[in-house]
């Protein structure tokens, strides 16, 4: 008895179609078939929006913290974690006039999905106005993984079907779901393989809802550790999750991934240039990720405004398979947030500190951006041991 291959990928090039058996009886060669298709009704939606998300000189503001993190955000300019309070912040960066020619996606918390400027117009709308994609956080939060070298998993697919449908509803068109690795811990197999395969199936139901998945297996900076074991961790990691991708039928052309780049750990003796970073972080995509998926969009992981630019700036100086961009929350925000200081009368300094950084970055997405002129704010690193969203 021989056995032939398995899966093999549909016209979308990622799909898993099916296996086929061979049998060989007193020389007669006969073979079974068993065909399955992931024909889903939202695909051709879902390879749009990704090219939409992956477009030239664009990238993602992400700004989907928490309550409590955003209130942390708001405490650091001396303002309380209120409703309002958060409305405000959101809505200064939501309405910045022409954030869309940098801009493709922002990714929003559940209530700012819901939410609607001062004078009555939803946050969606605006982004809309701006040709720029609605996201959505729809996990539920980091949690002690048991049987795991006090390693972390992430909730929240109980329920995730109906949440991502009636998020599509409200004007989302793709979702993020945050998963954390963290290299001081080990990494266990375990938490690769839960982190890989929750991955997956949320990824499996936000595409059967016509959401975009981002797949985000965050590589946490916190460690000693030198770039060649980031590397090492990093290609375990993006093999087992493509490898779960696939079991799960995700259609590769309809996701983005949010990597983090490959840097020696935040208390390493030595940092490395953006070269060094570039040359590693493509090595591990080149050796991990298919062709077949339109958008790289990095997340910045504590790296100040100007690291995370330069980082990506140097990443972009040849062609690439793949759209190479960003996805950055406090890289976007920083500079913004302290200029805005809570008052009224600072909301357009704030939208100009924002187009500042959004500009950098879509230059950096075209290989183009200089660090010359910038501010000593900017250069500020952001690390935070531990952090969590």
């Amino acid at each position: 008895m021989a056995c032939a291959s398995f899966a093999k990928l549909n016209s979308l090039s990622s799909q898993w179609i099916g296996q086929q058996s061979f049998s060989q009886r007193r020389g007669m060669f006969t073979r079974r078939v068993n065909t399955t298709i992931r024909a889903g009704s939202y695909s051709d939606e879902l390879v749009q929006t990704a090219k939409s998300i992956a477009s030239p000189g664009r990238g993602i503001l992400a700004i989907d913290e928490s309550n409590a993190t955003c209130g942390k955000r708001l405490a650091s300019i001396g303002l309380d974690n209120t409703e309002a309070n958060r409305q405000a912040y959101r809505q200064l960066l939501l309405t910045t006039p022409g954030l869309g020619e940098y801009i493709s996606g922002a990714i929003l918390f559940e209530e700012t999905l819901y939410q609607s400027t001062t004078d009555g117009k939803k946050f969606v709308d605006c982004l809309r106005d701006e040709k720029i994609v609605p996201g959505i956080k729809v996990d539920k939060g980091l949690v002690p993984l048991p049987g795991s070298n006090n390693e972390s998993w992430c909730q929240g697919l109980d329920g995730l079907a109906s949440r991502s449908a009636e998020y599509y509803k409200q004007g989302a068109r793709f979702a993020k779901w945050r998963t954390v690795v963290s290299i001081p811990s080990g990494p266990s197999a375990l938490a690769v393989k839960e982190a890989a395969w929750g991955l997956a199936r949320y990824a499996a139901i936000s595409q059967d809802n016509g959401l975009v998945p981002i797949v985000e297996p965050e590589i946490l900076l916190d460690g000693d550790h030198p770039i060649e074991r980031t590397l090492e961790v990093a290609e375990k990691v993006w093999a087992e999750v493509f490898y779960y991708l696939a079991e799960n039928n995700v259609i590769f052309e309809g996701i983005l991934l949010k990597p983090s780049m490959v840097t020696p750990g935040a208390e390493h003796k030595e940092k490395a240039s953006p070269e060094t970073i570039a040359k590693y972080t493509l090595t591990m995509l080149k050796r991990r990720v298919p062709p077949a998926v339109p958008g790289i969009m990095f997340l910045s992981g504590g790296q100040s405004e100007v690291e995370a630019t330069l980082n990506l700036n140097a990443m972009n100086q040849s062609p690439n398979p793949w759209h190479v961009s960003f996805s950055y929350a406090r890289a976007l925000q920083n500079t913004v947030l302290k200029t805005w200081q809570g008052r009224p009368e600072n909301v357009e300094a704030g939208q100009k500190a924002l187009l500042v950084r959004a500009k950098a970055n879509s230059l950096a997405q075209l290989g183009r951006y200089s660090a010359d002129g910038e501010s000593e704010e900017a250069k500020k690193g952001m690390f935070v041991k531990g952090y969590t969203y």
